[in-house]
């Protein structure tokens, strides 16, 4: 008779706790990896805004020397790899436990 009593709760469904363990997994990233995320994504974006500009009305003028500055040449890809850094920093940053 024990033998049974042992199989037939064997066989019963999980019980709740395990069900909602699994339902409260934790996130993969922590609140600082989106607010880094956050943060590389402001940084190529203002990458982006010093790459912009150099527009003129007549397009038989090429104005070489607003075209290839330095800002636009140099200095914005060089943020947007920065922010691009940023954003792997924050994916592969480990959060606290």
């Amino acid at each position: 008779m024990a033998k049974q009593q042992a199989q037939q709760k064997e066989k019963q469904p999980a019980p709740v706790q395990q069900k909602q363990s699994a339902a409260l997994t934790p996130f993969i990233f922590d609140r600082t990896n989106y607010i880094i995320m956050i943060a590389g994504v402001v940084v190529i974006l203002i990458g982006f805004m010093l790459m912009s500009g150099g527009a003129t009305t007549d397009p038989n003028v090429f104005p070489k020397e607003e075209l290839y500055s330095f800002r636009r040449i140099t200095l914005a890809p060089i943020v947007v790899m920065l922010g691009f850094g940023i954003e792997i920093y924050a994916i592969l940053k480990r959060p606290r436990d």
